[in-house]
């Protein structure tokens, strides 16, 4: 998963889903069952890499840590004082361009320097929410952030309050032409920003508002315990037990994270009707008229587009979901999965755990048939421990892959247990790596990319990944089980993403109505999952509660539909490739390149492909459907 940020110093809490531990720290909460567990696991997969923080900050008490914030708050406090008021008659002079532009490069090295604190403070975080020393300090540099970001809040609400025809005038000049990009980006959120007083409480009060409700998300999330037979688990651990092969510990765990969320429940319920309060209050203010807009802007993509795609997908849902589940049961000899047998291994599967340094091999050799230039990146990762693989109590579950910023380069994240689905994870992730570094040359402000897109460097990586191993697969069962393994996570990409997307409407919509208990959350979940997931899926009791430990919805409201967004792009995307004369990989590397410095309509065109004619999501989404037909003719 990937973050973007354009307005004002990147914190911690606007770099989520994302943020991580020093490694000499351990957590305080490991309980001695949960220590056996993951010793059983480490012995399967091989020793996992750790990542080293060190090229951010050496510790949470290093002397940088405090020189940096001395500094970031000088600099903020100097840029106000020389700037403040002053763009509008600087800009209009006859040397405007130049005198803008640095402005803008002044700004940008502080968002640099800030996105380094901010990063170092969340991945540190990540790695362990529940320390109290980890957690104050990310609590300390946030509200650091958040003190400094009210100094440079005048520079974006001034700059777009400059005359077109001024600004026009002055990016003739090449210093500020550089940066046309993220000024027109700037300015795209002309019509929703505030007078300055009120951006400037806006900011601050975030850090008693959703950045705390955040941050109350993450220490309960990363706490909670979950009793599977005589073990106390994490809740990674215990998600991952949803995969196993005995279908008596899937049901176990399944109704262990039922128990504890429902006791729970009203702690999560408060965090989700608060958070989607906060956001109605800054929606209502701002103009937004749908309660996704923000989210559209913020991903630069339009209304309609979105739209459309869920539309398609929800059409879908009776090719795609209801019928891949159907045949699942099939599998297994039944009529009906209960829930937590949605995603059990199939009978047929391999049961074989995959050593890390396989997984390793299998991703990056995939990478390398595609561009070797790619694979280059990606292997440093690894040789330059920019991963963070085990499962440790107290660090935040899924997987991510930070940007931090261009100065320095990516982290990746995720709880390696040797599942296939583990290994696509890291392909996954990988393909965000390779993004976020090849777009770092755009600098601070530009080389951010926007979640449509930022995913789609991801799921490429996933399909190149994938479809290596199945020309490489000879056994017609496991050619079956690789594909079914595929169409599930292509479902859980598509198909559960939009369902999300739809329960958060639901969510945000009702709740400009007043609050929603958790019950009502609970049944709100239910319509879209049995919508989406359809009639060979048994939804049981207890499953009402399983919106909880979703971060997305907490972190990055409606972030979800980039997932389908990406799915289906890359579908056609590969398609493409496929038919392809020579070329393809430097135009796809070059498209990952160019950041945020252009639209994605723009982007894709070198492709022939336009996300805006009705019918290009049912192209992608016909991809999936094909490979069910494949699995039905295979019996």
């Amino acid at each position: 998963m990937n973050s973007r940020s354009k307005k004002v110093l990147r914190k911690p809490a606007l770099q989520r889903p994302a943020t991580k531990k020093s490694a000499a720290k351990k957590s305080a909460v490991k309980t001695k069952s949960s220590k056996t567990s993951l010793a059983k696991s480490a012995s399967k997969t091989g020793k996992l890499p750790e990542w080293n923080l060190a090229d951010l900050y050496s510790g949470i008490d290093a002397p940088e840590v405090a020189r940096d914030l001395e500094r970031m708050d000088a600099d903020c406090v100097a840029f106000e004082t020389d700037y403040k008021g002053k763009l509008a008659t600087g800009t209009a002079n006859e040397d405007g361009g130049k005198w803008l532009a640095g402005a803008v490069r002044r700004y940008e090295a502080i968002d640099d320097l800030a996105g380094r604190l901010g990063s170092y403070a969340g991945l540190v975080h990540a790695g362990d929410s529940v320390d109290p020393a980890i957690s104050k300090f990310y609590g300390d540099v946030s509200e650091r952030l958040t003190g400094a970001s009210t100094h440079l809040l005048f520079f974006a609400l001034e700059l777009n309050r400059i005359d077109d025809d001024i600004l026009n005038r002055a990016m003739q000049a090449p210093e500020l032409a550089h940066y046309r990009p993220w000024i027109e980006d700037l300015r795209k959120e002309k019509p929703y920003q505030l007078d300055d007083k009120l951006e400037q409480l806006f900011l601050e009060k975030a850090q008693t508002g959703y950045s705390a409700f955040n941050r109350l998300f993450d220490q309960t999330i990363s706490s909670l315990r979950f009793k599977v037979g005589s073990k106390e688990l994490a809740i990674e651990p215990t998600l991952n037990l949803l995969q196993d092969r005995d279908g008596a510990k899937r049901r176990s765990a399944a109704e262990a994270l039922a128990k504890t969320f429902k006791a729970n429940e009203r702690t999560f319920a408060l965090i989700t009707n608060t958070l989607a309060k906060d956001k109605d209050i800054s929606d209502r203010w701002r103009g937004f008229k749908d309660v996704a807009d923000s989210r559209h802007l913020n991903n630069r993509v339009e209304r309609e587009v979105v739209d459309a795609l869920v539309a398609s997908v929800r059409a879908a849902y009776p090719k795609l979901s209801h019928r891949y589940y159907a045949l699942k049961a099939k599998w297994f000899g039944k009529k009906r999965l209960a829930y937590w047998d949605r995603n059990a291994p199939l009978p047929f599967a391999a049961t074989d755990t995959i050593g890390w340094p396989d997984a390793r091999n299998m991703v990056l050799t995939a990478y390398r048939g595609f561009s070797p230039d790619m694979a280059d990146i990606a292997e440093r990762f690894f040789t330059d421990r920019w991963i963070d693989a085990p499962v440790r109590p107290g660090k935040a579950p899924g997987a991510f892959s930070h940007p931090t910023t261009p100065s320095a380069h990516p982290y990746v994240l995720m709880n390696y247990q040797g599942k296939p689905r583990d290994v696509m994870t890291l392909a996954h992730e990988l393909g965000h790596g390779v993004h976020q570094v090849l777009a770092a040359k755009n600098g601070a402000l530009m080389a951010p990319t926007p979640l449509t897109l930022a995913e789609t460097a991801s799921v490429f990586g996933e399909m190149l990944t994938f479809r290596r191993l199945l020309t490489q697969t000879r056994s017609a069962k496991q050619r079956q089980a690789l594909l079914a393994g595929k169409v599930e996570d292509m479902i859980n990409t598509v198909v559960r993403q939009i369902a999300f997307y739809s329960f958060e409407r639901a969510v945000h919509t009702e709740r400009k109505n007043g609050e929603l208990t958790a019950t009502r959350l609970g049944e709100i979940w239910l319509s879209v999952q049995g919508e989406s997931l359809g009639p060979a899926i048994e939804i049981k009791a207890g499953y009402e509660n399983y919106w909880m430990y979703i971060p997305h919805f907490i972190h990055s409201p409606f972030y979800v539909y980039a997932y389908a967004f990406g799915d289906c792009l890359v579908n056609s995307l590969y398609a493409v490739y496929e038919n392809a004369a020579e070329g393809f990989a430097e135009r796809y590397l070059h498209m990952l390149a160019a950041g945020g410095t252009k639209h994605y309509s723009e982007l894709l065109r070198p492709f022939g492909l336009d996300a805006k004619d009705p019918k290009f999501w049912d192209g992608g989404l016909s991809v999936i459907a094909g490979m069910i037909d494949e699995l039905e003719a295979m019996g």
